[in-house]
């Protein structure tokens, strides 16, 4: 029996609607923050016992398709290392930066020395990610339901940064949806439907004065564009604290928001709506953190800290 997706359902609203003059759904409004908070995937890094805990050496799958277990994890369950590219080397508590949420006492740096594969020193950048245990706490969010995530972002000063003309950390979702591809040849081609994942996100992008600025430059930059390509958001024009987020509509597209300081999102700090890779989202499984370095054995990468990262159900 056939079953449309989501997304088809949505399309096929949307016909309906433009065909009768109905007034369609407000999907691209779901501001980062809207709904209900999922309280089981929430940290506010408070507990001064938090902590976190390394199982070295790293796994570095993307790499060398080796998965060292077990994985590095904190000790509330709520964070974990990617099996795919290995655990930051530097995931700590410490005190929250001058001006962020009022009461906070805690946040979580995340920075990265050795990012490739362990015990090589490649030279090259590589990446670390940070897993938020989305799915195991709550399960995969369809996208029916708008899930939607905000995080508070603080930008070291600019004389810390890796002295790098690259992204230097991202905020991610681990999104899925369904592709169909045509398999055989001739009268044997069938179209098969498979599970495809993708993970697009927001990043901290710094230019040196090697690119012919005169002095420094950080702005975010999107991923990703209708064909997967990356895209520039707003300038960072001094250090301090950044309210991030990104929703996800029925429709499947994907919203981008930031607004400076630790006030909550409005509907005009949205950046941009896309469809990233050209894909209609149908689930989101989990929120993860980028931090990337340039893997030469001595040089680590930029301190970045968050704080309250919130998982939100928009229905």
């Amino acid at each position: 029996m056939f079953r449309p997706s989501i997304s088809q359902l949505v399309r096929a609203a949307v016909m309906t609607a433009v065909m009768v003059g109905c007034t369609l759904p407000a999907y691209a409004q779901i501001v980062p923050g809207s709904g209900r908070r999922l309280d089981r995937i929430f940290d506010d890094f408070e507990d001064e016992e938090w902590e976190y805990k390394y199982n070295l050496p790293k796994s570095s799958h993307e790499q060398d398709n080796r998965m060292r277990g077990p994985l590095a994890y904190s000790t509330n369950g709520m964070w974990a290392e990617s099996g795919k590219r290995g655990t930051p080397d530097y995931v700590a508590r410490v005190e929250t930066p001058p001006n962020g949420i009022a009461g906070s006492k805690g946040a979580l740096m995340i920075r990265t020395l050795n990012s490739g594969i362990p015990e090589r020193i490649g030279g090259e950048p590589q990446q670390d990610d940070l897993i938020y245990r989305v799915a195991n706490k709550a399960g995969s969010i369809p996208a029916s339901a708008g899930p939607n995530v905000v995080v508070r972002l603080w930008i070291p000063p600019f004389e810390e940064f890796e002295k790098r003309t690259s992204s230097h950390f991202g905020i991610r979702l681990a999104l899925s949806t369904t592709v169909e591809e045509k398999k055989g040849k001739w009268i044997f081609k069938r179209t098969v439907k498979t599970r495809e994942s993708y993970w697009p996100g927001m990043f901290i992008q710094y230019f040196g004065t090697d690119r012919g600025h005169s002095e420094p430059k950080v702005n975010f930059v999107i991923r990703g564009a209708d064909n997967g390509g990356d895209f520039p958001g707003p300038q960072i024009h001094k250090s301090g604290w950044w309210t991030v987020g990104m929703s996800v509509s029925p429709d499947g597209r994907v919203h981008y928001y930031a607004r400076e300081g630790v006030e909550n999102l409005r509907p005009q700090d949205k950046i941009a709506s896309t469809t990233p890779y050209g894909y209609e989202a149908e689930s989101m499984s989990t929120l993860f953190f980028n931090i990337t370095s340039r893997n030469d054995g001595r040089t680590w990468s930029t301190p970045f800290v968050i704080d309250d990262p919130m998982v939100f159900r928009a229905y």
